[in-house]
């Protein structure tokens, strides 16, 4: 493929680089006679078209299946689309595919780095192998399809080899992130029944190492459906969990059974994993999402993303790092890159040093070190960058970084343009800001880049193929140039299949579908400009957002009170265009008491403890009461608007409230707020 190959009415591409997107668009061309002469052409056909572009996807992402499918979209509805029946699939099956023609190139399939330095490189024979020797021992202990494996493991290459393990024999994946409290992983991996647990027993984060040997074990007991522990022992541990077999010595095994392994064919829909969203309240969402639905979905994701296969001739050597958890989808994300046969490139530990040592140039040096060619980070991560001063520069060769990702909260304009004045000093001046917003929900996109399109600091390039997005007002119209809710009209095949254990799809129905029946509702405003460029204005829920990590604000609540001092609380976030995530908490205590230092401390030690410090609150307030409707429910949605700026009488119905006398304390700490933030 070369420049040549393109349709009119597109620029030229460089001969160095041909964009995934391009490349689809030419092969359109030629196999279906589609030619579109703008962008917006090309998504309006994606979303009209379902069968059309979804068919493609799977033909041009090189799908295999042992039986044909009957249908692509069989039956189109929200919830409860189905797709491709009669097709069989397995995300294992199309990540190990590439590992003959990826290792013939030279190519790595997993490189990874720690704090302490400790750099490590699989190959894709060796992946496979240690996929095959993990699966066969599952298979030993019992584990059949559709039984859960739930894992406890920060990012490391053991994690994405028990992951491909796992869903290579049709078990159900879900991880937790190792930061975590032991009561938020309870609350998460308890009702999904799990059969086998994974987990290490310690952890080494911000310059501190930490043992996890009693969290596993506690967390064994909590888990009674748990058959077999599986433990990655570290040096971090100060004592070695009872019972439990070592993940070095399950995968281990080089023998004729793991040479001969081959991941098992499954229906389309067939349950992949199990990821958390949390709501405001109740226990975190439980999401089932299908091996069908993410793979098909995650090659649409790749266009955009413009990372092609590691042993591609236009592209030798992709490297790609998406900081994350493992307790954040862009893990999964992260992983989905082994997809497309790219290197992928996990760093372990904290993307700015240790709180005595602060150093931002961390995942920088990573980066020119392994030779990344994408490195993505939430939208906070770069900002903090800019506040620091960071000379990229400084961090060693980026020559070779030719894409900057953000997610998880809206990029302010200034530092995309401080990140993009940096590289041009560098001699990248055309550097590409892979901007997007979808969700753990989805897993995937629904505002994403793409390289073609010009880059307007603050703003992103366009909606993802395949997603029907919209913004509308409170009429339920779809608007331009205005603030509305995101809404996405047609079905995406990786939407969920499912909550796990909720019965009727009630809460399914409630988390997306309550205000529009029939289409998703996402709970971000969102401004689609006439070009197609948009921009996300932060959550219009109140489930807490930090830097794309969520949290229902129930859990903090539930560690929150918890405390003998605290009476009720109440926690909101001031995520907004340009703003980092502002997470303010109030507190009404006992009679008597006074909300001090000391006080404060216990507090933001709860939430820390319970859950993860990436909750612990910027500002904690003493409130006389907290705001609640007539049916006892706290008012977050409208609490947080004040602060947002919004009119009182557009956001507050005091005749449907409790206790209407509250509201005044309120806006006068909004106003309070914002002087603050002028100032």
């Amino acid at each position: 493929m070369n420049s040549t190959d393109s349709v009119a009415g597109r620029r030229p591409a460089s001969p160095a680089w041909i964009p995934q997107i391009r490349l689809y668009q030419d092969w359109l061309h030629r196999t279906r006679g589609l030619a579109f002469d703008s962008y917006d052409a090309l998504w309006r056909w994606s979303v009209t078209d379902l069968d059309a572009f979804w068919a493609s996807v799977w033909e041009y992402g090189g799908m295999k299946s042992p039986t044909p499918y009957s249908a692509v979209l069989a039956e189109e509805r929200m919830p409860g689309a189905r797709w491709f029946p009669g097709a069989q699939v397995n995300y294992a099956q199309q990540v190990l595919r590439h590992a003959d023609a990826a290792h013939a190139a030279g190519m790595a399939a997993i490189i990874s780095e720690d704090e302490q330095g400790w750099i490590r490189e699989l190959s894709w024979p060796e992946l496979k192998r240690q996929v095959a020797a993990l699966a066969l021992t599952l298979r030993e202990r019992g584990v059949q399809r559709g039984d859960r494996v739930v894992a406890y493991l920060p990012n490391v290459p053991e994690t994405v080899v028990a992951f491909l393990a796992c869903c290579s024999i049709g078990a159900v994946w879900s991880v937790c992130a190792p930061d975590m409290g032991l009561q938020a992983v309870i609350d998460r991996f308890r009702q999904i029944e799990p059969r086998v647990l994974i987990a290490a027993d310690g952890v080494r984060y911000a310059g501190r190492s930490m043992d996890r040997s009693q969290v596993v074990a506690s967390l064994r007991a909590a888990l009674p459906d748990v058959q077999t522990l599986i433990v990655l022992e570290t040096p971090h541990a100060a004592s070695r969990v009872a019972d439990a077999l070592s993940f070095a010595d399950t995968v281990a095994r080089d023998d004729a059974a793991t040479a001969a392994f081959v991941p098992e064919w499954l229906p389309f829909d067939h349950p992949l994993w199990v990821v958390y969203s949390s709501g405001t309240t109740g226990l975190p969402k439980a999401i089932v999402q299908s091996h069908g639905g993410v793979l098909v979905t995650g090659l649409s994701v790749v266009l955009h993303s413009d990372f092609g296969a590691s042993y591609s001739s236009n592209n030798p050597g992709e490297r790609f790092h998406w900081y994350s958890s493992t307790g954040w989808i862009m893990w999964n994300v992260q992983v989905s890159g082994l997809l497309a046969g790219t290197t992928i490139c996990l760093y372990d530990g904290s993307p700015s040093g240790s709180k005595d040592h602060p150093d931002w140039g961390v995942l920088w040096r990573f980066a020119a070190r392994h030779k990344v060619t994408i490195l993505g980070a939430g939208a906070a991560f770069h900002g903090n960058c800019m506040k620091a001063g960071l000379s990229l520069a400084e961090c060693g060769d980026l020559s070779r970084l030719r894409a900057v990702g953000t997610t998880g909260s809206p990029l302010p304009e200034d530092v995309q343009r401080w990140g993009s004045a940096q590289f041009a000093a560098m001699g990248t001046p055309d550097i590409w800001w892979l901007n997007i917003s979808g969700g753990t929900d989805l897993c995937g996109n629904f505002i994403t880049g793409n390289r073609e399109l010009p880059q307007v600091p603050g703003r992103m390039q366009c909606r993802q193929l395949g997603a029907a997005v919209e913004a509308w007002n409170e009429a339920g119209q779809a608007v331009t140039g205005e603030v509305g809710e995101l809404v996405c009209t047609r079905p995406i095949p990786a939407m969920p299949l499912h909550f796990w254990g909720d019965a009727g799809n009630a809460r399914y129905l409630s988390s997306y579908f309550d205000v529009y029946p029939g289409v998703w509702r996402h709970g971000d405003w969102l401004r689609i400009d006439a070009d197609g460029a948009c921009t996300i204005y932060g959550r219009s829920d109140a489930t807490i957002n930090r830097a794309g990590l969520r949290m229902g604000t129930s859990e903090i609540y539930a560690a929150v009170e918890a405390l003998p001092e605290v009476l009720d609380s109440m926690v909101i976030d001031l995520e907004f265009l340009g703003r980092e995530s502002y997470l303010a908490l109030f507190v009404v205590l006992r009679e008597g008491l006074v909300l001090d230092a000391a006080l404060e401390a216990r507090l933001a030690a709860a939430i820390r403890t319970s859950l993860s410090p990436r909750f612990v609150p910027d500002q904690i307030l003493q409130a006389p009461e907290i705001p609640r409707t007539l049916s006892g429910k706290k008012q977050e949605v409208p609490v947080k608007k004040l602060f947002l700026g919004h009119a009182l009488e557009k956001v507050v119905n005091r005749e449907a409230m409790a206790n209407p006398q509250c509201v005044d304390w309120y806006v006068g700490q909004a106003a309070l707020h914002a002087a603050r933030r002028q100032g």
